[in-house]
């Protein structure tokens, strides 16, 4: 029988923990909410490419091309660019995509903010407002030593009348 060495007896218990750590890890609300946020913001990605394709590029293409992709300027000229689009000659600056990308961006920040944050923000407000109603709106006050201290002694002067001593 061989004798175990501290260290082995250590790594024995730390998977146990590990393996717990990690497993409260991913059940914490925060690791779901984000997974299912990702996904659905996976899935909203196709309706947003979809509306920027079909809608903005031909209001865009209204003025120059129907693809943003097309819009460039040349850093050094004259830009070459080969039939496969390789640039055999220049530096092509490709603003067009950028632009894309960034109304891509722009529209998706406004559909969530004007689809699912704004209306979640006043459901949680109305929800916050219901739950004061039920309660009533008794607030509770908080008060200090000094000031119920300031009460006692004026209650008291108040007993003892105005012709008193007060020492």
């Amino acid at each position: 029988m061989r004798a175990r060495s501290v260290p082995e007896v250590a790594d024995k218990k730390k998977d146990p923990n590990i393996l717990q750590g990690f497993k409260a890890f991913l059940m914490r609300g925060n690791v779901v909410d984000l997974a299912v946020a990702v996904v659905i913001g996976a899935a909203f990605t196709n309706i947003v490419n979809s509306v920027v394709k079909g809608v903005i590029n031909p209001l865009v293409g209204a003025i120059g091309t129907k693809n943003l992709d097309g819009y460039s300027s040349c850093l050094e000229s004259p830009c070459k660019v080969a039939a496969d689009g390789t640039v055999t000659k220049g530096v092509p600056i490709l603003w067009g995509s950028v632009l894309g990308a960034t109304l891509t961006f722009v529209i998706t920040a406004a559909v969530v903010y004007f689809l699912m944050v704004l209306p979640m923000s006043k459901y949680l407000a109305r929800l916050e407002t219901r739950r004061k109603a039920k309660e009533g709106t008794h607030e509770v006050i908080e008060v200090t030593e000094l000031e119920v201290l300031k009460e006692i002694r004026d209650a008291l002067v108040a007993q003892r009348g105005p012709g008193q001593d007060q020492r």
